[in-house]
């Protein structure tokens, strides 16, 4: 048992780094994106996001098939994976990762469908399952990103982002997230973008601690934002065209990958 003197501490320090966060969501540098779209997925309904040399692989939501385009969106190659309900997509290692966040949406359940988030490691020229991965904290799962041989994984049900190795799949730290619903993953050298959808924001992180760094923020006329990722200067993010819930989001975007010039 802890006694009262430490239990008024404990909200004291509790009250202290609520008030922090606060701070440093207000004294963070704040901009409005200035949004191109560019192409539709194949699918129509990209809810992952990676860049490569070649293009982009696009994870969807719905056929759950993982897609190489070039940078104006000509098809390269399709795989089939066994992922479920993709919600995020990244390459690295020599492998696609995909976020396996539940049941399927739009199709008819497959075998291979779990109920509860998962990591799945792709073999990109297959599609064939190497093995899958829980979540870190467990719950669901959106957006992936791959960074020196490791994976940051969105670990929603509690609220924050997990670094693994992504050969052990060793926890090397969590940190905290400023609001709900994380989705897109972008590097940025010794920082991480991370969107927020319901928010429609994006914050940068410091990788080490979760510290605010700086906040663009999207307009309600944007195309509704997804996954994302990062590539000589640029965001781009995606518009899968679905609601929580598996609900039609209503966006005329619907289906479009997008550009945010950071300069």
């Amino acid at each position: 048992m802890i006694d009262r003197r430490t239990f008024l501490a404990s909200l004291s320090a509790a009250g202290f780094a609520a008030e922090g966060t606060m701070d440093a969501a207000v004294d963070a540098p704040k901009r409005e994106a200035k949004v191109t779209k560019l192409f539709k997925s194949p699918d129509g309904h990209p809810n992952g996001l990676e860049t490569v040399k070649e293009g982009f692989w696009i994870g969807e939501q719905t056929s759950d098939r993982a897609h190489l385009v070039d940078f104006s969106g000509k098809l390269i190659r399709s795989v089939d994976t066994e992922s479920s309900n993709t919600s995020g997509i990244a390459f690295g290692g020599g492998y696609l990762w995909m976020a396996a966040n539940g049941k399927a949406i739009g199709r008819p359940a497959k075998p291979t469908d779990e109920a509860i988030g998962a990591v799945v490691q792709v073999d990109p020229k297959t599609g064939k399952t190497v093995r899958r991965h829980p979540i870190p904290g467990g719950g669901g799962v959106h957006g992936l990103e791959f960074n020196d041989g490791k994976l940051w994984i969105t670990s929603l049900k509690i609220q924050k982002l997990s670094l693994v190795d992504a050969k052990t799949f060793e926890l090397v730290r969590q940190i905290p997230v400023h609001l709900g619903r994380a989705h897109g993953l972008a590097w940025d050298k010794g920082a991480i973008w991370c969107m927020h959808s319901t928010d429609r924001v994006i914050h940068k992180l410091d990788a080490k601690d979760g510290r605010l760094l700086e906040v663009i923020t999207l307009s309600k006329d944007d195309p509704d934002p997804h996954g994302m990722s990062l590539y000589k200067g640029h965001l781009y993010y995606c518009d899968a065209g679905i609601a929580p819930g598996g609900k039609d989001n209503g966006s005329p975007s619907s289906g479009y990958v997008c550009r945010i010039d950071l300069a």
